[in-house]
């Protein structure tokens, strides 16, 4: 037992209709859910944001969404306002099985920094435990789909490479924001790390 399913954030804020929607985002989900019986076990993310987080673009004077600006731990896309805590657009979609889950790691809490990765937070120092759980279970091999691939997919995935896991990324069962040429770098960052990246 040692392949885990890591599924990133399907979330109704991030499918259609919803606050930060990628398109598309909702089509994936019957066939992530067919996956999770081949696995030995299931993680589902959770973007968890409190009001008035700081990648929020309305947290900013004179600032919108999707402009870059500086942080303490580097430069930060600003968001629309998106999966605030115990709204309905922070639920998980509800096509996806997250009763299959095991763990749910919840992302994105602290007010002052955000977080993209299930692993760490965007300091990319201060870890989320999921490093930790996944190594007391013994799981060597991650799978990971969900949204979106061109940021929180891509962090997850090259973070888990760096911690030694095996990394494969299903692209089909993943959908892009594509912001800035962001899907082709997160491609060739995910690659670099040795991330498997198939399609099926």
């Amino acid at each position: 037992m040692t392949k885990a399913l890591i599924v990133i954030d399907v979330q109704i804020d991030f499918c259609p209709g919803g606050a930060l929607e990628v398109a598309q985002g909702d089509k994936i989900i019957e066939q992530i859910n067919d996956l999770m019986a081949n696995v030995d076990g299931v993680v589902l993310t959770q973007d968890w944001h409190p009001l008035g987080h700081s990648s929020f673009a309305s947290s900013h004077a004179g600032k919108g969404p999707y402009e870059l600006v500086e942080m303490s731990y580097g430069p930060q896309v600003l968001w629309p306002d998106h999966c605030v805590q115990g709204t309905k657009g922070a639920a998980f979609h509800a096509d996806l099985n997250d009763t299959a889950a095991d763990l749910i790691i919840r992302k994105g809490y602290n007010p002052k920094i955000d977080s993209y990765s299930a692993f760490y937070e965007n300091d990319h120092t201060t870890p989320t435990g999921l490093d930790g759980y996944l190594r007391t279970r013994g799981i060597t091999e991650l799978v990971l789909v969900g949204l979106a691939l061109d940021f929180c997919v891509n962090f997850s995935a090259v973070d888990a490479a760096n911690l030694g896991f095996k990394v494969e990324v299903r692209q089909d069962l993943c959908r892009a924001i594509d912001l800035n040429n962001s899907l082709e770098s997160a491609i060739e960052a995910m690659a670099a790390a040795g991330v498997i990246l198939t399609q099926t």
